[in-house]
């Protein structure tokens, strides 16, 4: 027998700092309040610690990243390094398709040996680029996963020649999912397909962040800020007091008050479809 079963909790994760940019940590629930188009919800989910997370490393395998493609495999397993040790990961390498690095019968990987060397088989920098199926076929896969958070890190230079999927698809997915995406754009002046602008408008439709380093040396302490990221994450759930499924975009406001009254700067998604 089959069995299926249905999820209306929406997921919120945020990055509190203060205005130092230093992570603030051991905030209560209480400390918390989310409205939804201006109605208060109750959030049913908060998490605080260090919780382990389902992540998916999307990698540009394209002939654009033939010059980086050893610095992107060394880079994604410092970030796999500086992840928590039960984290599921896996990771799909793009270019005129996706392929999934890791076989079938074992998605997920917490083992940065393993990872290294399935990126390595996978990633061959050649031909086309397919950034928008990529996106589409990481969050399907992202549904397979065992924890609540869920956590997307494309590494491209933003261009897209040969996906099926359009970018407002792909956006539509992302405000759909509960998954945060952090956007890595190495970007080539030579290539005229790159477009990093497009790697941000992806992070920010569900409140991840876009970076680009200035050269590719630097992406291995890019990833390790992201990994540093998701470990300082809080993350709360709500079923929605708006019980219609209309496919409206529904504005998210999430206040946060320190016990010491000091200005925070929050990052978190703006809404949901």
């Amino acid at each position: 027998p089959v069995f299926s079963t249905g999820s209306d909790l929406v997921v919120v994760h945020a990055t509190i700092k203060d205005r130092g940019g230093a992570y603030v940590t051991g905030l209560t629930r209480d400390a918390f309040a989310i409205l939804e188009d201006g109605r208060p919800q109750n959030a049913q989910l908060f998490t605080s610690e260090d919780a382990p997370v389902t992540v998916g490393l999307l990698i540009d395998s394209s002939g654009s990243m033939r010059p980086n493609r050893d610095r992107v495999i060394a880079a994604a397993a410092a970030f796999a390094e500086a992840s928590h040790p039960r984290d599921e990961l896996f990771a799909l390498a793009f270019n005129d398709g996706v392929s999934a690095a890791l076989p079938p019968t074992a998605p997920f990987t917490s083992d940065v040996v393993v990872l290294r060397e399935a990126l390595t088989n996978t990633i061959r920098a050649s031909g086309r680029t397919a950034l928008f199926d990529a996106v589409a076929a990481g969050l399907d896969y992202l549904g397979r996963g065992h924890h609540e958070r869920r956590v997307l890190v494309i590494v491209s230079d933003g261009g897209d020649n040969a996906s099926h999927a359009t970018f407002e698809e792909v956006v539509t997915k992302t405000q759909a999912s509960n998954a945060v995406i952090y956007t890595v754009a190495l970007v080539d002046p030579v290539e005229r397909d790159t477009n990093p602008g497009l790697l941000r408008r992806i992070a920010q439709a569900n409140g991840g962040e876009a970076f680009a380093p200035r050269n590719a040396d630097d992406i291995t302490e890019v990833l390790r800020h992201i990994a540093r990221d998701i470990r300082h994450t809080y993350t709360l759930g709500y079923v929605s007091t708006n019980s219609a499924r209309d496919g409206a975009f529904r504005q998210i406001r999430l206040i946060v008050q320190s016990p010491d009254r000091r200005r925070l700067v929050v990052r978190t998604r703006s809404g949901y479809l």
